[in-house]
């Protein structure tokens, strides 16, 4: 159902989870939306890579830079962002991102169409049931079910590329 009543979310509201390296405040989700988008909130630490190589077949990302500075991989590009840059992913494109700098990074995700949320719900709950890494079938498996490839093998090539580290430390 779509939202029809105004409402405020505050900074500090709103549902949290851990993502390996990264965090995750749910701020919009499908049924808010009525599906037309999704926005969620990543914290991500100095020096993080926040995801392998990846790709939505059904998506399209929107990575609007509060706080930080951010480094995306899209395609064979790399391209920085600061604080009011919007950086576009589209759908089917291979890409990445990573906090660049020494201070903490603050982004929001607008994700379009909704839905991609309960990915990160769903990663979220394995990792908690699980630790990290995951069972690499299960997350597969939970990948798979949102059109979403990963190329895991990518991540020591990144950290190596561009300084960063990788989960939780």
């Amino acid at each position: 159902m779509l939202t029809t009543q105004a409402r405020v979310l505050r900074a500090d509201e709103g549902k949290l989870a851990q993502l390996g390296s990264i965090g995750v405040r749910f701020i919009v989700d499908s049924v808010d939306s009525g599906g037309a988008f999704s926005l969620v909130e990543h914290p991500i630490p100095p020096r993080k890579l926040a995801a392998p190589l990846h790709r939505h077949h059904r998506e399209d990302e929107y990575t609007v830079v509060l706080s930080g500075e951010i480094g995306v991989l899209l395609g064979d590009d790399v391209v920085f962002g600061a604080p009011g840059d919007v950086i576009f992913k589209p759908r089917g494109q291979w890409h990445t991102f990573w906090n660049a700098g020494s201070e903490p990074a603050l982004v929001l995700e607008i994700i379009s169409p909704a839905g991609f949320e309960a990915y990160f719900q769903q990663f979220s709950d394995l990792l908690a049931a699980e630790g990290s890494p995951p069972d690499p079938v299960k997350a597969g498996e939970i990948a798979g079910r949102f059109g979403l490839e990963l190329d895991l093998a990518s991540i020591p090539r990144l950290t190596a590329e561009h300084g960063l580290t990788f989960g939780r430390d």
